[in-house]
Parts: C-alpha cells; sequence; structure tokens
C-alpha cells in the first residue's frame, strides 16, 4: 500500500475586499447586508453602519462583482474598490467636501422653513385664523412628499426585499399622520372654517374627524432630517483624524537624476532613488540619510513633540520633516509599504472591525425593527379595545413607530472606535481591533522586555575612572583609538563615547583583537591594552570602580599602557530617560509590572532598580520568553507584553494583550495588538488609558441606546408622548451617542513629569 505527500485538508485559498456600501440608514440595514453576505457559499463579511464599508473575505470561485449583485438583490448599492490613488501631486482639485451632506443640509433647510409655520400653528390657537389648516396642508405637503422622500425611497426598497429599517418606521409614521390629516380635511369636519386645534404632550381623546397630524407629519420629517445632518457632520469628524493621517504626505519630491535634482511626483519614486529634502520640507518616503545630518519633527506620526537628530547612515520615515540641514536620502519603502501607508491601514481596519459588545448591538438591530412594528400595532389594537377611541389609540401608535430607533445602537461602537483610533494614530497608538479593547480592561500584570523597550538597546560609555596622575581625555584618546577598530558592541560604545569627550581620535598601528579579552595595540608611541587583557594589579581606586561598576551590573573595561593600570571605563546599554516615569504610570493604572531579559540577573536587577520594578525575571532565552508569560497566565494573571525585537515576536502574539514599540522589528509589529509608533514606554501607558476610555465610551453609548429604546417604547405606547416630542426625542438619541464619541477628541497624554495624575 502506497501513500502520497499530498495533504488532505488544505484549506481553499481566499481573497479580501473592502466594498463601500450606499443606501444604508441605520444599523438594521447594516444586518440585511452582512446576514446577505454571509449566506454567500464561504463568504465572511463584516459591514460597519459608520464607516459605510464591509470587508469581505471570498473564497476562489467567487468575483467581486458576485458579492456586489449580492447587495444590489439585498437593496443597497456597493462599489468595487477603487483603483491606488495617483500620487499626491497628480490629484485633481478636490469638490466640496461631501456632496450627500450638502445635499442633505439643503433638504433640511427647506423642510425646517416649511415645517416651523405649520408646527407653530397647530401649537397655538390665538395663530389659528379662519382656514388656517388649508395653509398648515400646503406648507406640510413638501415636506412630507419631498422632505422625506430618502425616507420614503428607502422604506419602499426594503419592502420590495420583504424587509423594514428605521426608514420604515419613519415613513409609515409619517405618512399615516399625514394620510390621516387628508382624509379628515376633506372627507372630514377638519377643513371647516374655523376649526380649532390644540396641542397636548400626551394623547388625549378628540373627534377623530376633526383631528389634523399635519405638525406632526411635518415636525417629525424635519427633526428626523436635522438628526440625520448632525449624525453625517459628527461622523465625518469622527474619521478626520484617519483623513488627516492619509493626506500627511509629500506632493512631490526633487530626485537625483545623474548630479542633477529632478522634481517629479512622489508616486514616481523608486526603491534606490536618492532625493534631496531640504530645511522646511516633508520627507517623501522612508529612506536612509546618505548625506548630511539634521533634526527631524516626527509629531505627526509620533506625537513626538522633540525633534529627533539624524545623520548618514539613520533611517527615516515618510511624512516627517527636515527642519533644519539639507538631506539626502536613498528611499527604502515607497507607495503601500511605507510607514504612513501601514499606520493609515492598521488604523481602518480597526475602525472597520467589531467589537463583541457590538455584535449584540447587530443582533438586536437586525430583529428590531419587525419587533416595533407588532408593538406598533398591538398598541393601536390595545387602546382601540380599551377606549373605543380610533384618534387616541391612532396616536399612540404612531409615537410607537417614530420613537424607536435602531440607529444609536448601530452607532454606538463604531462611532466611538472611529474617534478612539483617530485619536490613537494621532498620538502615535495604533490600535489593531476592537477586540483588543476588551482586553485592556482585564490586564493586570504587565511583562516589560528590558533590551530596547526599558533601555536604549545601545551599549553606552557611562563612567570614567581614572588612576591618580593619569589624564581622563589621554585616557579616552587611546582607549577610543584602539576600540575604533573593533566591531565588537562594548567597543563601539567606547569609540563613540571617547571622540564625543575627547575629540578626534588618534590612529592605532598593530591592532590585535583577543576573542573574549579584549584589544591592544600601539598609539601615539604607547603600547596599549583595552578590556581583561591587563594582567597587572589595579591600584585601589581603580579596583574600587570596576568592582562598583560590576556590582551595577555593567561592564567594565580596564584601560592602560606601558605596563600600567591608567582607567576603568563603565559601559552598559543605558536606560530610557522616560522609562521611570512609564513604571509608574503602568503601576497607576492598577498594573504590576515585570522585568524580562534575557541578560544576566546582575544587569537586569540594576536596571530593575533604577526604573521602579520589583518582580525580575532573568537569564531568559529567547524561545523561552513564551512560557514566562503563559507560566504568569497559569497563575491567573491577564499578561500585557511590551516588546520590540524579533524575539519578543511569540511572547507578544501569546500574550492577553501585545504591545510592539514601532522602533522595533516587523515581525513584532505584526505580533502586536496595539503598536507604539514612538520608542518611549510612557505611550504603553497611554496606549492602555486610551483603550479603556475607548471601551467605556462604547459601553456608555450601549446602555443609552439601549435604556433610551427600553424606557421611551413603553412610555409611547402608554400614550404619555405626542409623536412629535417622540421624533424629536428619537432624531437626537443618535446625536447623543456621536457626540458623545467625539469626547474621545479631547484625550490627552500624560503629563511629562514624574507623578502625573492620570485621571
Amino acid at each position: 500500500m502506497t501513500t502520497t505527500d499530498t495533504p488532505m485538508d488544505t484549506p481553499p485559498p481566499v481573497s479580501q475586499v473592502e466594498l463601500l456600501i450606499g443606501g444604508m440608514t441605520c444599523a438594521a440595514c447594516a444586518a440585511r447586508v452582512e446576514k446577505k453576505l454571509n449566506r454567500m457559499d464561504g463568504v465572511t463579511a463584516t459591514v460597519n453602519f459608520a464607516t459605510e464599508k464591509a470587508r469581505v473575505t471570498y473564497p476562489a470561485g467567487t468575483e467581486v462583482a458576485d458579492l456586489i449583485a449580492t447587495v444590489v438583490k439585498t437593496g443597497y448599492t456597493a462599489e468595487e474598490p477603487a483603483p491606488p490613488a495617483p500620487a499626491p501631486g497628480d490629484e485633481e482639485p478636490q469638490g466640496p467636501a461631501d456632496p450627500e451632506l450638502s445635499a442633505l443640509r439643503q433638504r433640511l433647510a427647506v423642510s425646517a422653513l416649511l415645517a416651523v409655520p405649520v408646527v407653530l400653528l397647530a401649537m397655538v390657537p390665538a395663530l389659528q385664523f379662519d382656514y388656517w389648516q388649508w395653509l398648515s396642508l400646503t406648507l406640510a405637503a413638501p415636506v412630507v412628499v419631498w422632505g422625506g422622500l430618502p425616507f420614503h425611497k428607502a422604506a419602499w426598497t426594503n419592502a420590495r426585499h420583504a424587509a423594514s429599517t428605521m426608514d420604515t418606521l419613519v415613513s409609515v409614521g409619517t405618512l399615516a399622520a399625514f394620510g390621516w390629516s387628508l382624509w379628515a380635511l376633506f372627507l372630514g369636519d377638519a377643513g371647516m372654517p374655523g376649526m380649532r386645534h390644540g396641542f397636548d404632550l400626551t394623547v388625549s381623546r378628540t373627534d377623530g374627524t376633526a383631528t389634523i397630524y399635519l405638525e406632526v407629519a411635518a415636525g417629525v420629517t424635519a427633526f428626523l432630517l436635522l438628526g440625520r445632518c448632525l449624525e453625517a457632520r459628527a461622523k465625518r469628524r469622527a474619521g478626520a483624524a484617519l483623513r488627516a493621517l492619509m493626506e500627511l504626505g509629500a506632493k512631490d519630491v526633487a530626485v537625483l537624476r545623474a548630479g542633477r535634482e529632478v522634481r517629479i511626483p512622489v508616486g514616481q519614486l523608486s526603491v534606490g532613488d536618492r532625493f534631496v529634502v531640504r530645511p522646511g520640507e516633508k520627507i517623501a518616503t522612508d529612506g536612509t540619510v546618505v548625506e548630511g545630518s539634521s533634526a527631524v519633527d516626527a509629531s505627526m506620526l509620533t506625537g513626538e513633540s522633540v525633534p529627533v537628530d539624524v545623520t548618514a547612515g539613520d533611517t527615516v520615515t515618510g511624512a516627517t520633516v527636515n527642519t533644519a540641514g539639507r538631506l539626502v536620502v536613498e528611499a527604502t519603502r515607497i507607495g503601500a509599504d511605507t510607514r504612513l501607508a501601514r499606520m493609515a491601514r492598521l488604523v481602518e481596519d480597526a475602525q472597520n472591525g467589531k467589537a463583541e459588545v457590538q455584535r449584540l448591538a447587530d443582533r438586536v438591530a437586525a430583529v428590531f425593527v419587525p419587533v416595533v412594528l407588532l408593538i406598533a400595532a398591538a398598541t393601536f389594537g390595545g387602546w382601540l379595545g380599551a377606549t373605543g377611541d380610533t384618534v387616541a389609540a391612532f396616536t399612540a401608535a404612531v409615537a410607537v413607530l417614530i420613537i424607536a430607533c435602531p440607529c444609536a445602537l448601530g452607532l454606538a461602537t463604531p462611532t466611538a472606535l472611529l474617534v478612539g483610533t483617530g485619536r490613537g494614530a494621532q498620538l502615535g497608538i495604533l490600535i489593531k481591533g476592537p477586540e483588543v479593547l476588551e482586553s485592556t480592561r482585564r490586564v493586570d500584570t504587565v511583562v516589560l522586555d528590558k533590551t530596547g523597550t526599558v533601555t536604549t538597546g545601545r551599549m553606552t560609555l557611562q563612567e570614567v575612572r581614572v588612576a591618580e596622575g593619569a589624564d581622563e581625555k589621554q585616557v579616552l584618546r587611546l582607549a577610543g583609538a584602539l576600540e575604533h577598530a573593533s566591531e565588537h558592541p562594548v567597543a563601539r560604545a567606547v569609540a563613540a563615547g571617547a571622540a564625543e569627550r575627547a575629540g578626534e581620535l588618534p590612529a592605532a598601528e598593530r591592532f590585535e583583537n583577543v576573542p573574549g579579552r579584549g584589544v591592544r595595540g600601539r598609539v601615539e608611541g604607547h603600547e596599549v591594552t583595552v578590556g581583561r587583557l591587563f594582567d597587572g594589579p589595579l591600584p585601589e581606586e581603580l579596583a574600587e570602580a570596576k568592582k562598583h561598576a560590576e556590582l551595577g551590573g555593567r561592564t567594565a573595561v580596564v584601560v592602560g599602557w606601558d605596563g600600567e593600570a591608567r582607567g576603568v571605563l563603565a559601559v552598559a546599554d543605558a536606560v530610557k530617560e522616560t522609562s521611570g516615569d512609564a513604571v509608574r504610570e503602568l503601576r497607576a493604572l492598577g498594573l504590576r509590572p515585570v522585568l524580562l531579559t534575557g541578560d544576566n540577573r546582575r544587569v537586569a536587577e540594576a536596571v530593575a532598580a533604577e526604573v521602579g520594578v520589583e518582580e525580575v525575571i532573568a537569564e531568559v532565552l529567547p524561545e523561552e520568553k513564551v512560557e514566562v508569560v503563559r507560566r504568569l497566565q497559569a497563575e491567573g494573571r491577564t499578561v500585557a507584553m511590551v516588546g520590540d525585537g524579533v524575539n519578543d515576536a511569540a511572547a507578544l502574539a501569546a500574550a492577553d494583550l501585545g504591545l510592539a514599540l514601532g522602533t522595533g522589528t516587523d515581525a513584532a509589529i505584526e505580533a502586536g495588538d496595539l503598536t507604539l509608533v514612538r520608542g518611549d514606554l510612557r505611550v504603553a501607558a497611554d496606549a492602555i488609558r486610551l483603550s479603556r476610555r475607548t471601551l467605556g465610551t462604547i459601553k456608555g453609548n450601549l446602555v443609552w441606546a439601549f435604556g433610551y429604546n427600553v424606557a421611551a417604547l413603553p412610555l409611547a405606547a402608554a400614550g404619555l408622548l405626542n409623536p412629535m416630542i417622540a421624533g424629536a426625542a428619537m432624531a437626537f438619541s443618535s446625536v447623543f451617542v456621536v457626540t458623545n464619541s467625539l469626547r474621545l477628541r479631547t484625550f490627552r497624554e500624560t503629563p511629562l513629569q514624574s507623578g502625573a495624575s492620570l485621571t
């Protein structure tokens, strides 16, 4: 019997596309589109009402056209993904910011102008002259028919597909009120000269043939148009941060061609091209500085207000601003691969996602409208049976139809996500998805990688002690001259520190590297040794300095020449200036910090003591970091992990919440749930605060949305609300939810000084 190596259960290849969905007016619409798409074989779709987008994963054999056809059959519109945007320099001049919003405002202005007199005539008997009701009809008819046309069209489309949404409730309610008024005017007694009309906040018994509801039909339509207009404007403001992020890039660039500068659109740049950036200009794309030095302002990407010094060999990011000298940069990433483009994608992915709490709201919204229609019918029947008053029964039923608001449910999560993730992007915090927000609330332990996270990740010269009679500058010059020829990290730190403190370094002769012990050679006529090559006794002050450095977790380097020890250099991976503040902020958030490192315990404990961490796990191999995270989880802790290296990627993925420093490797950034664009550990505390506040806003919105409907529907059914008051309440419930979300725009970073309040 033979066997083959062919895999038996290879999953079929899938593709992903983002569709722009048109015609959705409430959460029930989004739920319908999502349900229809998910019924297709192998298709998984998520539809976001606030962003009006569908993120669809589909198998081979299914075409994008099939997905669009399904959406169209459901009664909405869908567009294929737009081709890649042209280079910013090639863009056409933009027209109105939002044509749909402009049209909506125009419809609102006309409707409000006509509706206000209708409402005043109905509510103030003193204004009611003979035949006032016919003027009301003349003014109300355009409002109901033309002003409410978007509601009627959407309701008709839904009815053709045997479905119902909020528009169904609005259309049925306003047309019923308008139809009753027409019947009373033309066939009843309401059209008689001298007819008077009172206004009550609750249902009252009157003669049905003499009762008109023109103020309800016109007023509700105007209120809902106002609500939809405010909602659209607020949603646009909610997404402003992402749009601003995507528009940060430079429009053109001065590329070097045969030694000459040639201006071209950024879209024509290629990897490997060298381009010039003058003071005040934006850096066109990600690259490496090959000539010049300057300070670069990256505040628009990282939130870091202090410009960063760069020189030849340093990397720079597109869309940052050159503040000082002239730079020549070699492009390393272009287009969709740039850091800016990747940031924008991460933010957009998060905004298109759904938190678990939102899925509950979606399930409620999907059945909400049919339930409200049943409640309205039951209200009419109940009132008619109990009182025999058709007018009272009709008024209560219309109030039920009009006050119901599934929109607030649909907007509760996505608007908060839009604002929260957008604000995060402005501060250099990228939230990968809404489920991340729920993790931040539960986290009680934060594991901090040492190298590159708590420390700078670069060895630096920290202390110099010289023997009696020796000159510090000479010690540094001779040691630096030898170490300059070595590639060892300690050697590079000594050479850089010596050059900075003692000036230009002399040349070394007969250089020799002794692995594990140090270097030796001849410098300025002296036989110099650096490291552990010096075999003689150390003077007391140098022996004490060496012992003190090693107890502090630093590397002690002995410098000697001509048979005598002249100095001890202490080298270490320096702790970032802000790490101590960051640990205090994390503690203030209720988190227990743990320092995790592969370094030796003495070094780790020295670093931990400096930043205020009590729990240290040291001498851990890269592959063992995952086991440490899982062991902490097994102890019942909910673990956040902060790291930046390749060896942190698995631990970041295993943690309940992974925070990747954006200054680290791509592997770590991909594995993290939150990406901190700036390499400052304080941003980790800001990220957790922002995530928690965004989650709190979502929950507050949902409590309001559910609570509003739970309270409002019984009041309307009990006849305690006039339909026009119900319409105003419904319109402003959605506005409240969006406005509450916009408060996240005021989120601020933690003040820089130690011990600042985190409230």
